[in-house]
C-alpha cells in the first residue's frame, strides 16, 4: 500500500466526519437563523436568550437556581444573573430566596411571565407557519423525534471532555 494515499478506513472515517460535522453545521445555521426571526417578534429590550430562559421554567419547572439555569443555558453564572435581572425588571419572573439553603435563591415565573412565554410562542409560531409548506411541516415531523434524541444525548454529555 501507498503510504502516501489514505487507507479505505480512514476515508470512511473522513467521510463520517464530514457528515457529522455538516449535521451539526446545519443545526446551527438552523438555531441562528430560527433565533433571528424569533428576535424580530419579541418586543424591544427581549432577547431570544431571555425567551429561552422563560422557555426553560415553563418546560422545566418553577424553583431552578441562577446556576442550574446558567449550566442549563450554558452560559456564565453573571451573564445568567443580567439576565435574569431583565427578566425581573419586565416582572417576568421573581427570585426568592430557597427555602433549603439560605445561600441560594430560586427562580419562579411569575403569571405575566407565563403569558409573555405564551404570546412569544404563538408570534413565533405564526411567523414560521408563513413560510413552511406541508411539505415541510412533514420533514420537519419525521425528524423531529431524531433531533430530540440528539438534544437528550448531547444534554447527558453536556460536561463531557472531548476526546
Amino acid at each position: 500500500m501507498d503510504a502516501d494515499r489514505p487507507s479505505e478506513r480512514s476515508l470512511g472515517a473522513n467521510a463520517d466526519a464530514g457528515k457529522v460535522f455538516a449535521y451539526f453545521n446545519e443545526i446551527g445555521i438552523i438555531a441562528q437563523l430560527s433565533g433571528a426571526l424569533l428576535a424580530r417578534v419579541l418586543p424591544d429590550g427581549v432577547h431570544p436568550s431571555h425567551f429561552f430562559i422563560l422557555n426553560h421554567l415553563v418546560r422545566m419547572g418553577d424553583g431552578k437556581t441562577p446556576l442550574s439555569i446558567a449550566a442549563a443555558m450554558q452560559v456564565t453564572k453573571a451573564t445568567m444573573s443580567h439576565s435574569l435581572a431583565v427578566l425581573e425588571k419586565r416582572g417576568f419572573i421573581e427570585t426568592r430566596p430557597s427555602a433549603t439553603d439560605a445561600r441560594s435563591k430560586q427562580v419562579f415565573l411569575t403569571q405575566p411571565g407565563r403569558a409573555f412565554q405564551i404570546e412569544a410562542v404563538s408570534a413565533a409560531t405564526l411567523a414560521f407557519q408563513r413560510i413552511l409548506g406541508e411539505g415541510d411541516r412533514k420533514i420537519m415531523a419525521e425528524s423531529l423525534p431524531g433531533l430530540a434524541a440528539i438534544r437528550k444525548l448531547l444534554d447527558e454529555h453536556r460536561d463531557a471532555t472531548p476526546g
